[in-house]
């Protein structure tokens, strides 16, 4: 979306009811729910949403790739500026994986990644944008220099964190509930042209995590997974590099396999799991993923009542398991398989687990269907996002499939 736009988009010509484009906005990627109607005001792009949240009931769905026909040209453009350094302004619309092939050819790249690129910009801003890199820069929310939003007023507002940074800050992480992103400027770096991406196996959960966080303490990787960026002028010493980073950790002898490729090979990796998934029709199935900030003290309890209890008693789950610390906490999510329903009472009984044995997690990525469950969840800032949504978002049009302030 254009910076300077001056009006919102005319979409009253645009409105679309016809049965393709309803079934559409009744549909997300965790295909657990299907309303009879487009799931107020909600706004999508491709959808990472797992149970409806980015629909809205007997509402209107704003499309938000159709705003691709932005009048100021493809809707990325990348600067470089003595203040901030090197920027990208993006509209909303686009997908992570557009701001990447656009920003290489300037030699540069993002800060901060999603692990999956065909998401919008506005999509995984309003949430928080989680990987490997979290850690090292933290998510894709802590990246961001300014936006335009729409918010739930009519009004078009450029925010920062020095100009409406109430706004600013609301928005980031939000859940769509203040406005809707319409532009970001997106804070970039010096690309790498190549990765060494190592991969080591364990027999034990605790030795694991504990070399996770000793890796992150040290400064030397650029993505847990685990990741050495390199170009041509370093490419005589990263092999080197690696075996020092390496050295003491306790993975299994012999087991540590190690990749040589491009910086977009590596970053565009899920897209490629995801096209041998549609081929054999597995991507358009059902998906209970869990997605838990866990906390590092509570590790070891989780280890024991989830990893080692309920899943091995369950049997059911297939796929990874993703395990990213962050410093101040970890990000655990649970893959999918066709026979979703004891996937999810195992869920059920992973959140239960939590709750009993007192470890304070933070779901991701996930509803609530309370409101006394979205206070819990946001704590002592609940409050300030109340105050926030009656600011921004006074009729409640936005985002009402998260069941935030309309809760079921």
């Amino acid at each position: 979306m254009c910076s300077h736009m001056n009006s919102s988009p005319h979409i009253a010509s645009r409105l679309r009811v016809d049965p393709d484009a309803t079934r559409m906005a009744s549909r997300d990627f965790g295909r657990l729910v299907h309303p009879p109607n487009p799931a107020a005001y909600s706004r999508q792009g491709p959808r990472p949403f797992l149970r409806g949240q980015a629909m809205a009931s007997h509402g209107v769905v704003v499309e938000m790739r159709s705003l691709n026909n932005c009048s100021c040209g493809s809707g990325i453009r990348v600067t470089k500026n003595p203040i901030w350094g090197s920027y990208a302004d993006v509209g909303g619309e686009q997908q992570w994986i557009d701001v990447l092939q656009a920003t290489l050819k300037h030699g540069l790249a993002p800060v901060s990644w999603t692990d999956y690129l065909y998401l919008t910009i506005g999509g995984t801003l309003s949430n928080a944008g989680i990987s490997g890199q979290t850690f090292r820069h933290g998510p894709q929310i802590s990246n961001v220099y300014e936006m335009d939003v729409l918010t739930g007023k009519g009004e078009l507002v450029t925010c920062s964190k020095d100009t409406n940074s109430e706004l600013f800050f609301a928005v980031l992480g939000g859940l769509g509930q203040f406005g809707i992103i319409t532009r970001a400027r997106i804070a970039l770096e010096p690309a790498p042209e190549r990765v060494k991406w190592i991969q080591m196996l364990y027999d034990d959960f605790s030795t694991f995590s504990r070399d996770q966080e000793h890796l992150i303490s040290i400064n030397g990787l650029d993505y847990l997974e685990v990741v050495k960026y390199y170009d041509e002028l370093t490419s005589h010493t990263v092999d080197e590099e690696l075996q020092v980073l390496l050295k003491g950790l306790n993975f299994l002898p012999g087991f540590v396999f190690t990749k040589d490729v491009s910086l977009v090979d590596f970053l565009n990796r899920v897209h490629s799991g995801e096209l041998n998934l549609r081929a054999k029709g597995l991507w358009d199935v059902p998906h209970p993923w869990l997605n838990l900030f866990v906390p590092r003290s509570s590790i070891s309890d989780f280890n024991s009542g989830v990893f080692r209890d309920i899943l091995p008693k369950i049997n059911q789950t297939t796929g990874p398991f993703l395990v990213y610390p962050m410093i101040r906490n970890k990000s655990v999510a649970f893959k999918w398989a066709d026979d979703w329903e004891p996937l999810e009472n195992q869920n059920k009984e992973i959140l239960k687990f939590c709750d009993k044995a007192g470890i304070k997690i933070k779901r991701y990525l996930s509803r609530y269907t309370t409101k006394e469950d979205w206070m819990n969840h946001f704590g002592p800032k609940w409050r300030t996002f109340e105050d926030r949504k009656a600011q921004f978002d006074p009729k409640m049009i936005l985002s009402p499939g998260q069941q935030i302030f309309n809760s079921v």
